[in-house]
């Protein structure tokens, strides 16, 4: 496990320490926690981009299939038991 060292102003850290104890946790698993959340709204916004980047250029498709989806005859619910 790596070590990290943070600067952060005094009021910060007591407000830091203040959240970690009414959690009933320390400000290490706090920061943990803190670093997942991120990491995964980082990923998450990655491959949004990532799947956008695919799909450029295909709007045309997309709303082709839309229509075609939207015209087809809806099934009766009782046909699909």
């Amino acid at each position: 496990m790596a070590a990290l060292t943070l600067r952060l102003p005094e009021d910060k850290h007591q407000r830091l320490r203040a959240l970690a104890q009414s959690r009933h946790t320390t400000i290490n698993r706090l920061m943990d926690e803190m670093t997942t959340l991120m990491l995964a709204e980082f990923d998450a916004e990655t491959r949004f981009k990532l799947r956008a980047a695919r799909g450029a250029g295909r709007a045309a498709e997309g709303l082709a299939l839309l229509d075609k989806v939207a015209k087809a005859k809806p099934q009766d619910a009782d046909s699909q038991n």
